[in-house]
């Protein structure tokens, strides 16, 4: 018999919080762009003078702290020479940075 319990699962209320998507979203960025990062074998500083911003601002979106904004997105792309691709869903997954077509 397969197991199942309720932590395992979103409430329709869940998925659909505006709140909670947030949150999602932000981490998934995070994700993606630490990924590309370790990716390129850059550190924290190197993607930062790269992107003309702080080591704190490149950390802060690491983990999470930062919605993504196109614009953002957009900027993020250039520093890592990728293109930024997005899927319908909110959650780890759903952005990624993949290097550009040569």
């Amino acid at each position: 018999m397969a197991g199942y319990h309720t932590r395992w699962t979103r409430s329709e209320f869940e998925a659909e919080d505006p709140e909670r998507i947030a949150i999602r979203e932000a981490l998934a960025f995070g994700k993606a762009l630490y990924d590309r990062r370790m990716a390129l074998g850059l550190s924290v500083t190197a993607l930062a003078e790269r992107a003309g911003m702080t080591e704190d601002e490149i950390e802060c979106i690491e983990e999470g702290g930062t919605t993504p904004t196109i614009p953002l997105l957009r900027h993020l792309a250039a520093a890592l020479d990728s293109d930024v691709h997005l899927t319908a869903g909110h959650d780890l997954g759903s952005m990624w940075f993949e290097a550009r077509a040569a």
